[in-house]
């Protein structure tokens, strides 16, 4: 029998996030991003069909790469406008009971002393259901408008998040002791000053002496997506992950990334049970096989070649508008998201991708696979890469907002509980807990648990 499947929705705080053109269709609500009806409705439709989480993505920047221009970008609505995901949480954890938020936030733009009270502060108002996508950021507009200077390069982006994490488990894991709040009314004592510690931390990129400014939240530490596919990305994700979110688009480089990312976290000292490993997928869904063909046809009316352009170019630092549609697409070394055009070159060696295929394939659901089919065949595509790939489950993109994950939960969702391969029903506690079915917090084998295990007057000298 299969093992059970995980389930995040894949979203943006903007009107195309994914998918360039469809905003257009009729019934999509992509437009109402800006509203709060919109992502408690969607919180509420998630958790309805049972989904373990939210996955919000997010720039820092434009677009700007296609044609060295943000015109593609503003006309297209290629992930702009786009608003901040941290401030939708509160309205949409209040509306529900277990959905889980995962947040993307990147450790060069942000200060982990602020970054770490925000995100204990979303711990605490989600009853411990946060987690945190860690990028290091990829666009150089960012950098430019965020005043940092030089676009720091790709591997020194992960060596600065390497220690922006060591200072986030300092605040989170050893600064405050478990007993430090005690709320004493008679003596009229909050918290105990001698068991909350200050981190003393001076490394290379992050000076941070003071203690935590949150008290210790259910979780500690949030839940902890990585994404990065690159050789940096993996290394990365071995020490740190608990969630590693993958878009690969062929089940044969999936199963081939699952096994060495499985071979890196033993190497790092950890279980490899305790990461879960999600692939990018997009499920298109019709009571029969024939309606959901005919619903593709029709989405594909609609796609943009101008803002998938837009998107892959900003991905790959590689502006495809000076190369003709027929040419062969290359790896090229560039400080963006590598691993995004290694899946269209070095790791198939079996498929010679043009420019125009690849920009037709990201057009729907971005890099990861398409599924076109009816429930049956919807659950058997989950399933077979599930088995085949040592995958754990998938981060759904949509087509249409909320169309396609209402139609995911009407057809597809009863077959595979159905099959065993789906939850009926949420396990108490934390995000964690609900992953993990083991402790509220980091395993004891996690480099952040580090922190929490020793003595930590000593650790955080």
């Amino acid at each position: 029998m299969s093992k059970p499947i995980y389930l995040n929705a894949f979203d943006m705080n903007c009107v195309v996030h994914q998918t360039p053109g469809l905003w257009k269709f009729p019934g999509d609500q992509a437009e109402q991003y800006k509203t709060l009806n919109y992502w408690v409705n969607l919180a509420k439709l998630l958790e309805k069909g049972k989904f373990d989480g939210l996955f919000l993505a997010d720039v820092l920047g434009i677009y700007d790469v296609y044609e060295q221009s943000n015109v593609g970008a503003l006309k297209q609505a290629a992930q702009l406008p786009v608003n901040d995901p941290t401030v939708l949480i509160s309205a949409m954890a209040y509306a529900t009971k277990h959905l889980g938020f995962g947040v993307t936030v990147s450790t060069t733009y942000e200060k982990p002393y602020a970054f770490a009270r925000k995100f204990s502060t979303l711990d605490h108002l989600t009853d411990g259901r946060i987690a945190w996508n860690i990028v290091t950021s990829y666009l150089e507009s960012g950098s430019i408008n965020l005043g940092v200077g030089e676009h720091f390069n790709h591997d020194t982006r992960y060596a600065i998040a390497d220690e922006f994490l060591e200072v986030c488990y300092k605040l989170w894991e050893g600064s405050w002791e478990d007993s430090a709040v005690v709320k004493d009314k008679e003596k009229g004592i909050f918290t105990n000053p001698e068991r909350v510690h200050p981190i003393s931390h001076k490394g290379k990129w992050f000076s941070v002496p003071g203690v935590h400014l949150s008290e210790p939240s259910p979780q500690r530490t949030p839940i902890l997506f990585q994404a990065g596919s690159s050789a940096q990305g993996r290394e990365f994700a071995a020490k740190h992950a608990e969630c590693i979110f993958t878009s690969f688009p062929t089940k044969k480089v999936a199963a081939d990334y699952v096994k060495k990312m499985h071979a890196q976290i033993v190497q790092a000292g950890r279980n490899p049970k305790d990461v879960l490993i999600f692939n990018l997928f997009t499920p298109i869904v019709g009571r029969t096989e024939e309606e959901a063909k005919q619903k593709f046809a029709e989405y594909k009316q609609y796609t943009n070649y101008e803002g998938a352009a837009t998107l892959f170019s900003g991905w790959t630092g590689i502006d495809v508008s000076k190369y003709e549609p027929h040419q062969p697409i290359q790896f090229i070394e560039t400080n963006s998201v590598r691993s995004a055009l290694e899946k269209f070159t070095i790791s198939d060696p079996d498929k010679q991708w043009t420019v125009e295929e690849v920009v037709n394939f990201v057009s729907i659901g971005g890099m990861g696979p398409i599924t076109v089919g009816n429930p049956e065949q919807i659950a058997d595509f989950m399933e077979s890469w599930i088995d085949e790939t040592g995958m754990d489950g998938f981060n759904m993109a949509y087509v249409t907002t909320p169309g396609t994950f209402a139609d995911f939960i009407e057809y597809v969702i009863p077959v595979l509980q159905e099959r065993g391969l789906y939850k009926k029903d949420y396990a108490e506690g934390t995000y964690r807990e609900k992953l993990f079915n083991k402790s509220r917090l980091l395993p004891k084998e996690h480099t952040g648990a580090y922190y929490r295990n020793l003595n930590r007057k000593e650790i955080l000298k």
